[in-house]
């Protein structure tokens, strides 16, 4: 399994999944983060318990950065194209996945879905 520091620079895989490849495609636009998710899900128990900073480094910055209750909130990363690839903000039902940070800042669930939870 890949560490991340931060003193570096983004690592390029995590376990099987290769998250320049991830990071590289904003929205799912591109198709590449679809053909990902197997080796994504296969890191689903690894992602578990990292720090809100560190799923930042390995995934990049959120599609969506949505803020539930309790002072939670979801990573949200589109798997497909959709409306959110022609217009930033606009509500879409591509398939996502969502990892939910607690309010410590540490990744407690990780679900797929279409649109948002």
């Amino acid at each position: 399994m890949s560490l991340v520091t931060g003193c570096g620079p983004a690592p390029d895989t995590f376990g099987k999944l290769d998250v320049k490849k991830w990071r590289g495609d904003r929205g799912g636009c591109n198709g590449v983060r679809a053909t990902l998710e197997p080796a994504f899900r296969a890191e689903i128990q690894n992602l578990k318990g990292k720090t809100t900073n560190t799923i930042g480094e390995l995934l990049g910055r959120p599609d969506i950065n949505q803020i539930a209750d309790r002072n939670q909130k979801f990573y949200i990363y589109f798997l497909e194209k959709g409306p959110q690839c022609d217009q930033a903000g606009v509500k879409s039902t591509s398939r996502s996945v969502a990892i939910r940070m607690s309010a410590i800042g540490v990744a407690t669930e990780v679900t797929f879905q279409n649109g948002t939870p």
